[in-house]
């Protein structure tokens, strides 16, 4: 078990809260079991499910996201006026940038950070993030070097008509395997966002639930972020949390497809809904510590299987049933799409 550091009275993370009905202050825990993590960037389209399967899947694809919406509830936003904020930098991954992420927040609670600097062993920063330190190989080493990399590029812009003001996920970042050493330099101005009113304890066994179901976990980590007795959440607003750029259809497809798998871990049940030509789902609870639902295992087949969907099958059973698909995804592109 480690011991957190002496200089942890001087941790920028605000990892308390106070217990609205008994007035009392709470530590939010941060441990292999749970994370605390900004509302805003859990709301966002931050950590989004890999592109794969297609030409536009390449590592360190720059994305632009408008963030105004939620990231306008800073009290940097508020008191400076700024009413267009954007992230901009590497589209970051649920499977590896996530668990990098939560790794630095985690060692910065246990660690401590030293003038904005947080300093550990390459090995034990592999356990933070919840990686098998013992596969801390060279493919590991890369792994989370790009992680590292992408991290770093990340921007947030405020901007006023007047001003403007620019920070980093991370500042930088350095490693040497030899020295066995990890150095990350922290962003002082991001620990704004741990300063908001809103905080959200992340329970990550349904991240261990949903291995290599990047969709369902990215969706679990917006939809865990809402308050209490969420308002009906919009079709449109999941594909904009996933960031996906597929075609509408086949983004919807992949939006109810998580939220069964989110529904068969045992963490929420839900209706989903059409008001208008728009579609939405109404989540009747969440259960983030999965208590009382049997966790199935994936079969080996599921997990070795890409979890993308094998349209090669459905092509043959539609030229089967007699439907020629070439027709099908004529008439299906020229729908209007549903909302």
């Amino acid at each position: 078990m480690l011991k957190m550091s002496s200089e942890n009275n001087d941790l920028p993370l605000n990892l308390q809260e106070i217990d609205k009905t008994t007035g009392e202050v709470v530590k939010l825990d941060v441990n292999s079991a749970s994370t605390v993590q900004p509302v805003a960037l859990m709301r966002l389209g931050l950590f989004v499910p890999t592109l794969k399967s297609t030409s536009r899947s390449k590592t360190n694809r720059k994305n632009v996201t408008d963030a105004t919406e939620e990231l306008v509830q800073l009290s940097i936003a508020r008191s400076e006026g700024y009413n267009d904020v954007k992230i901009t930098g590497s589209r970051l991954d649920m499977d590896t940038d996530f668990k990098v992420w939560l790794g630095i927040i985690r060692s910065m609670s246990e660690y401590g950070v030293k003038k904005d600097t947080l300093e550990l062993s390459f090995v034990e920063f592999v356990k933070m993030c919840g990686f098998d330190s013992r596969r801390s190989n060279k493919k590991m080493r890369d792994r989370i070097s790009n992680s590292l990399f992408k991290l770093a590029s990340v921007t947030l812009k405020f901007q006023s008509e007047t001003k403007g003001w620019t920070t980093h996920l991370v500042q930088s970042a350095f490693y040497d395997i030899n020295a066995d050493i990890v150095e990350i330099k922290a962003e002082p101005k991001l620990f704004e966002l741990y300063h908001m009113d809103r905080r959200v304890l992340l329970r990550l066994k349904a991240i261990d639930a949903l291995q290599r179901k990047e969709s369902a976990q990215a969706l679990y980590t917006y939809i865990e972020s809402l308050p209490q007795d969420p308002a009906p959440i919009s079709m449109k607003r999941m594909r904009d949390r996933l960031n996906l750029t597929s075609n509408v259809y086949t983004q919807n497809h992949t939006v109810r497809k998580a939220m069964e798998q989110l529904r068969d871990i045992g963490y929420l049940d839900y209706t989903e809904f059409k008001r208008g030509r728009s579609t939405y789902f109404s989540v009747h609870y969440r259960n983030p510590k999965l208590i009382s639902s049997t966790v199935k295992a994936p079969r080996k087949e599921e997990t070795e299987k890409a979890p993308e969907q094998n349209y090669d099958e459905v092509i043959k059973a539609l030229k089967a049933a007699g439907i020629d698909p070439k027709k099908l995804a004529e008439a299906l592109t020229s729908m209007k799409p549903e909302d």
